[in-house]
């Protein structure tokens, strides 16, 4: 029996020991709660931005910390954020004073700015209300802070700080040097200044320009898809092409040997068809002629040999006559003729060919069509381009 009484006792100092571990621990909670100190509750009526808001955030007014935030209740349309104050501040607090919900800084968590009336209506009690600041200034500024939200959201801020803070020492020293380049872009600007409005007309008609290619997207892509069904069959064809470029090549080199071996030839034969060629030329008027003659001896043909008839063959009446007295001399030849006819071959001065011919010359001079030039155009203008005179009398 006298053994276990120590045991016993150890085991109750034991428990008033881990009591009084857990009335420490309760108690270090409840000072940094600020649970035995004195404030002064208000509530802020907020929109859904205050739920953005952490417990213990802190409450300033022009910068120097009033209170802080103890609880963030969420109602209909918006939200109640209970605030305790501190009561030696209450006294420089109106009760009409507004607030605002800043971040305390580009990251930072937000903050509840108290922002104090031109005209201050008594001092703030416990169980006020405070209204957000709904002034034209703060909806701007909480709208540019919700639009740079989703910026803020994407940039890392580790990377950010390690960009800004390589610009300071980029920037460390060169004050003078920045000012200096500042002072030239001012001036850079001062000039560019007067040319804004030819700048803005550039811009608009390059506008112009893009609604065109806008306008013509569809030929080009369509053009493009025909390019495409083309470098494809040229894709496909490619040894078709390449065996007839290695036939090109072949027939190009048996060409420049033939050309090298017999050049000199080809050369002769052209200086000695000279003469065949004018005379082809010379007589040139006279093919018509000729064709025509031929044309018409036809049905005289067909009669002589006795087409379409029942007795074919050469039908003819020969008639012998005694020879002259003396032969005439040849006839030197005197030019193309039409010996069919009988007369020499038409001229080609003043010839229908030849009117048109200075119809349709003289048709761009004076703005009107070829059949509108008359037909005795030609007597004054033919005699001027082949190099003799009209003569009136």
């Amino acid at each position: 029996m006298t053994g276990g009484r120590p045991l016993l006792r150890f085991q109750v100092l034991g428990l008033v020991f881990l009591a009084v571990l857990a009335g420490l621990g309760w108690l270090t909670v409840e000072i940094y709660d600020k649970a035995f100190t004195s404030v002064v509750p208000v509530t802020l009526r907020a929109d859904r931005a205050g739920t953005q808001l952490k417990a213990n955030a802190d409450v300033k007014v022009r910068g120097v910390l009033v209170g802080e935030v103890r609880e963030v209740t969420v109602r209909p349309g918006g939200v109640d954020v209970h605030l305790a104050l501190d009561p030696a501040m209450t006294g420089r607090i109106p009760r009409n004073v507004t607030a605002r919900l800043l971040p305390k800084t580009l990251f930072g968590q937000r903050y509840v700015s108290l922002v104090l009336p031109a005209s201050p209506a008594g001092k703030i009690t416990s169980g006020a209300v405070i209204d957000e600041d709904r002034s034209a200034g703060a909806v701007e500024l909480e709208q540019a802070l919700r639009d740079l939200l989703p910026v803020l959201q994407t940039v890392q801020p580790q990377k950010l700080a390690s960009t800004l803070g390589a610009v300071s020492q980029a920037l460390e020293g060169r004050g003078e040097e920045l000012g200096t380049t500042l002072g030239t872009l001012q001036d850079y600007l001062a000039r560019l200044n007067p040319e804004v409005p030819q700048l803005q007309s550039a811009i608009s008609k390059f506008a112009d320009t893009v609604r065109t290619y806008e306008t013509a997207a569809p030929d080009l892509v369509d053009a493009l898809g025909d390019l495409r069904s083309t470098a494809t069959a040229v894709t496909r064809q490619q040894q078709d092409l390449a065996a007839l470029f290695t036939t090109v090549t072949g027939a190009a080199d048996d060409t420049h040997g033939f050309l090298n071996a017999s050049g000199g030839t080809i050369v002769s034969l052209s200086a000695d068809s000279r003469p065949v060629l004018d005379l082809l030329a010379e007589y040139a008027p006279e093919l018509p002629c000729l064709a025509d003659a031929a044309a018409k001896l036809v049905p005289t043909v067909d009669k002589a040999l006795g087409a379409g008839t029942n007795q074919p063959g050469l039908h003819v009446e020969l008639h012998v006559k005694p020879a002259p007295a003396q032969r005439t001399p040849p006839t030197v030849a005197k030019g193309p003729k039409c010996y069919s006819a009988g007369s020499a071959a038409p001229p080609t001065a003043n010839s229908p060919a030849e009117q048109q011919l200075f119809s349709e010359l003289l048709a761009p001079v004076y703005g009107v069509s070829p059949d509108d030039i008359p037909g005795w155009s030609g007597l004054l203008l033919g005699p001027v381009l082949r190099g003799t005179e009209v003569t009136l009398k």
